[in-house]
């Protein structure tokens, strides 16, 4: 069980961190609200540390220690911690899981570049649809294709994201759009982060993405219904909501440098009203090859420690390689202080 004062600093967390999950949370049942508000707390909270630190490094590798301090039942005396520590118990949670959350933020600490849209899959699959698995062992879902339809949503939600944020992310120094995407437009990646513009041919691009995540978001509603009933509102709420951001987009004329899409308040209301809606005349077609599709190549392995309750004390070695090019990055940061001290 969640401490009800660290459940409270979660709520606090998420009402002010990410006003679209808040709102689509308010239409899940309690049972299962509560621990996702103190996942998604963890998740945020530790994207935070890691996004919002000029020292990328250090930031991942505490975050690994929390991690490992969690899983051996003694997690950091902080409510996120103790609040997450209570979901890996009372969900025998997957370590695969968390640690895939983890190693795609070690991505971000090392400025991985992606050359193809599936190495930038690899990546949506890592900081998104492992949220999207966590989701469904919060929801008691261990079936295969349920847990493949989740991780499509996390992949249309992340790219979303990407196609919302290029300005921003260009103007701190990020840049996630394939590169093989931006040689076919002739674009220059160095011009992208040095001076973006909402250019014609990228503008293409953003809107080459947002298709993308359409793609998957029509692929992600196959398996609402196989989802518990009072929990589909909230799953399709946050399916529209995230949708609605691409749709903002559009209406920018896919310029996402200039300004940052946003929707309001009465549109995320409708969508609300729009998920009650789709969840009371939602049919699960056991017979639907969109609903049975095999999981996206980059998210089988999420699939695959999700279905399998043992696997909550596994560890990965992907993890362990990207970790340990961490460590060995921030010793060299620290000698050169040393030396310039």
């Amino acid at each position: 069980m969640i401490d009800p004062n660290d459940m409270a600093y979660c709520r606090d967390a998420i009402r002010t961190g990410s006003l679209s999950f808040h709102a689509a949370s308010r239409l899940l049942p309690g049972k299962v609200r509560d621990p996702a508000l103190a996942l998604y707390a963890f998740c945020r909270l530790a994207d935070d540390a890691v996004d919002e630190s000029d020292d990328k490094a250090p930031a991942v590798l505490a975050l690994s220690e929390r991690l490992e301090l969690v899983y051996a039942g003694r997690p950091r005396n902080a409510p996120a911690d103790r609040a997450f520590a209570a979901v890996v118990q009372d969900f025998d949670m997957p370590r695969a899981l968390p640690e895939a959350l983890l190693e795609g933020l070690a991505w971000d600490a090392v400025g991985r570049r992606y050359d193809s849209f599936p190495n930038l899959l690899s990546y949506c699959a890592r900081v998104a649809s492992a949220v999207g698995a966590m989701m469904c062992v919060l929801m008691r879902v261990r079936d295969a294709d349920a847990l493949a339809r989740a991780c499509d949503l996390g992949l249309a939600m992340q790219l979303t994201n990407i196609a919302r944020d290029i300005g921003e992310d260009a103007r701190a120094g990020r840049l996630y759009l394939p590169l093989d995407w931006l040689s076919e437009l002739r674009i220059s990646a160095a011009t992208v982060l040095a001076d973006p513009k909402p250019s014609p041919e990228l503008r293409r691009l953003t809107q080459r993405l947002l298709d993308e995540a359409q793609r998957f978001y029509l692929r992600s509603d196959a398996g609402i219904p196989a989802l518990p009933l009072v929990c589909r509102p909230g799953i399709y709420a946050a399916r529209h909501v995230y949708a609605g951001i691409g749709g903002a987009i559009a209406r920018q004329g896919f310029d996402s440098v200039s300004a940052r899409a946003r929707t309001t308040g009465t549109q995320k209301l409708g969508w609300l009203g729009l998920s009650l809606v789709r969840s009371a005349t939602s049919i699960l077609l056991p017979g639907s090859a969109v609903l049975h599709a095999p999981a996206c190549p980059e998210v089988v392995f999420l699939v695959e420690a999700a279905a399998r309750k043992e696997a909550r004390f596994s560890r990965s070695d992907a993890l362990f390689a990207v970790l340990a090019q961490l460590e060995s990055k921030d010793r060299a940061g620290q000698r050169l202080d040393r030396a310039g001290a």
